[in-house]
């Protein structure tokens, strides 16, 4: 491969873990208030013993978890990329 072809990679791959990482972040913090939130909602269904706010209880962590495998997709993804990084700076190194 050509190194203007292997710097274009690495220019496109790095761009992706930037908007990746700004992504986890958000996850992150979107992740932490739900959590929080499904807490509450159980704690208020255990109280209430109604099915109305159960269902909310039930809801709130279904959120919660949706956000947990969204963190765990982009974190695999940064991961991912972050090695192919390296494989490509390898092989730019290794076109000198």
């Amino acid at each position: 491969m050509s190194k203007r072809s292997i710097k274009r990679k690495l220019t496109k791959t790095s761009s992706r873990l930037t908007a990746l990482r700004a992504e986890l972040t958000a996850v992150e913090e979107q992740m932490r208030f739900l959590a929080d939130d499904a807490d509450d909602s159980a704690v208020r269904a255990m109280v209430a013993d109604n099915t109305a706010v159960t269902r909310e209880a039930r809801e709130a962590r279904e959120h919660a978890e949706a956000y947990r495998r969204q963190h765990e997709r982009v974190v695999a993804e940064i991961a991912e990329l972050a090695r192919r990084q390296d494989e490509l700076l390898d092989e730019l190194v290794a076109a000198d």
